[in-house]
């Protein structure tokens, strides 16, 4: 499926619509340069899942966790790793427990858990985006 968006406010929006059909066990890829919206995306997912907190970029934390909606939520960000090894020392295979959804944004794991939904997310100019959603 591919969508065109023409604001953040249309992305998050998308992200919304999505996570109405999520039930816990899913991981999405998000795959988008710098500055894409995959932050945008998540914060419209996290709020239609009925998490109230600030969905902020995890790019110092690696991992934030978001609970409190229908699903608990786990926002991964591995553009600072090297590789595959370096999640498995912060213990990344617990978020994979099958009630959870997981978001990674720069994914660097070669076998990544549970139901896979790639989004795609390629600037445009301004703020449109052309976003491909796999796997729903």
């Amino acid at each position: 499926m591919k969508i065109f968006s023409h604001s953040a406010e249309e992305t998050r929006n998308l992200a919304k619509t999505i996570a109405a059909a999520l039930t816990g066990g899913e991981t999405l890829l998000l795959n988008g340069e710098l500055g894409a919206g995959k932050t945008t995306f998540t914060k419209g997912l996290a709020e239609a899942l009925g998490i109230n907190k600030t969905v902020l970029s995890p790019t110092f934390t690696i991992i934030k966790e978001y609970e409190g909606g229908r699903l608990k939520l786990y926002h991964m960000d591995m553009y600072r790793l090297e590789d595959e090894c370096e999640l498995e020392e912060l213990g990344i295979e617990d978020c994979f427990d099958g009630k959870s959804v997981v978001v990674i944004e720069w994914n660097k794991l070669k076998h990544p858990q549970g139901k896979i939904i790639n989004v795609d997310i390629v600037s445009k100019g301004d703020d449109q985006r052309e976003i491909t959603i796999e796997g729903l």
